[in-house]
């Protein structure tokens, strides 16, 4: 299972989409907003793969409704894909 650990240095959206981009190897047409997250991670991305997110509640603060919007993509890929997993630590 390929792992991609989130922490509180991820306290900005362009911070968790460079990490995620590099971790997992994201195409070059990622656009880098929520729905092309959806679409690369249930489209591109091979599993199993699993996203910790370490410290992730300090992140909330940082990041507002970015936060929310950001669990509910990532919550809503895990209902969509069996082979994916978000902890959150």
């Amino acid at each position: 299972m390929k792992t991609v650990t989130l922490d509180a240095s991820h306290d900005t959206m362009e911070a968790i989409y460079n990490t995620l981009q590099r971790e997992l190897g994201l195409p070059a047409h990622f656009g880098r907003n929520f729905d092309a997250l959806w679409d690369v991670l249930t489209g591109d991305v091979a599993g199993p793969l699993e996203i910790v997110w370490r410290d992730h509640a300090w992140a909330r603060g940082k990041l507002g409704p970015d936060y929310d919007r950001l669990i509910t993509t990532l919550r809503d890929v895990e209902n969509e894909r069996e082979d994916f997993l978000l902890t959150l630590a």
